[in-house]
C-alpha cells in the first residue's frame, strides 16, 4: 500500500466541510422558493408595462398634435377637434369642458380649450389655427363623453382653419403617431417608477386619471408636462 496516505475525512476539518454542504442543500431549494413571488411578480409587471402603448387608441386617419389633441377632415374646408385617448386617459373625468365661443379665433400650439377637474384647470392646447364655426353642445352638458367616446360622441368643436394644408404639416399621423405615442407611453412608464401598481387596476388596465394617482397633491402640473401647457 506504498504510496497511498488515507485521510481521516472526520479528523481534519471535513465536518465542517460537509455541515456546510448540507447547509447549501437546504438554503438553494429554500431560496428557490422564496424567489419565485418576486420573479413571478415581476414577469406580471413585464407583461403589463407594454401593454401601456396598446391601451391608448390612435384611430388612423386622423391628425394629432403633440399636446395630445387631435384634428379629423370634414370635407375640404372643415375639420373637426376633440382630445385624444391619452389625455382623457391622463386627467380622468371632466366636470367642466370650456370651448370657444363660435366665431372666435384659435391658434395652434395656443390654448384652445379647458378642462374642469375636480378643483383644477386643465389647459389643452389646439391642433389647428382657425375659426370655430360649431361646438358640441352635448359634450358641454355630458363632459364625460370625451372619456366614453374620445374619437366620436366626445369631439370638442368644428373649425374652418385658415390654412389647413399648413396646419397639417405640424401634425402627425400614420407610423409617426404611433412612434410619438410609443415614446409617450414610454417616458409615462418612467414616470410610474414604483407607482406601477397603484396606477393598474385589478382588471390589469391603468386606472382613469393616472395624472392624479401619480402625483395627487400637484397632478395637474403633471398633466401640463404631456399636454405641453406646464409654464
Amino acid at each position: 500500500m506504498e504510496g497511498f496516505t488515507y485521510v481521516d475525512l472526520f479528523a481534519t476539518k471535513g465536518v465542517e466541510y460537509l455541515l456546510v454542504i448540507g447547509f447549501l442543500l437546504v438554503l438553494i431549494p429554500f431560496w428557490r422558493l422564496l424567489r419565485a413571488p418576486a420573479r413571478a411578480g415581476f414577469e406580471a409587471v413585464r407583461r403589463a408595462i407594454p401593454s401601456l402603448t396598446q391601451w391608448f387608441q390612435l384611430p388612423e386617419g386622423l391628425y394629432y398634435h403633440q399636446g395630445h389633441s387631435w384634428v379629423m377632415p370634414q370635407g375640404a374646408d372643415l375639420v373637426k377637434v376633440g382630445v385624444d385617448d391619452f389625455a382623457q386617459k391622463l386627467v380622468g373625468r371632466p366636470n367642466k369642458i370650456d370651448l370657444p365661443q363660435v366665431g372666435s379665433r384659435i391658434e395652434q400650439g395656443e390654448v384652445g380649450w379647458k378642462l374642469g377637474v375636480d378643483s383644477k384647470t386643465i389647459d389643452m392646447l389646439s391642433p389647428v389655427t382657425g375659426e370655430i364655426v360649431a361646438v358640441n353642445k352635448d359634450v358641454l352638458k355630458n363632459p364625460d363623453l370625451i372619456n366614453q367616446d374620445p374619437y366620436g360622441k366626445g369631439w370638442l368643436a368644428m373649425v374652418k382653419p385658415h390654412n389647413i394644408y399648413a396646419n397639417v404639416k405640424n401634425l402627425l399621423t400614420g407610423r409617426l403617431a404611433t412612434a410619438w405615442m410609443e415614446a409617450t407611453a414610454d417616458t409615462l412608464r418612467q414616470r410610474m417608477g414604483g407607482e406601477l401598481g397603484v396606477v393598474y387596476q385589478d382588471g390589469g388596465l391603468p386606472v382613469a386619471g393616472i395624472a392624479r394617482v401619480l402625483s395627487p397633491e400637484e397632478w395637474d402640473k403633471l398633466a401640463g408636462e404631456f399636454l405641453l401647457t406646464k409654464e
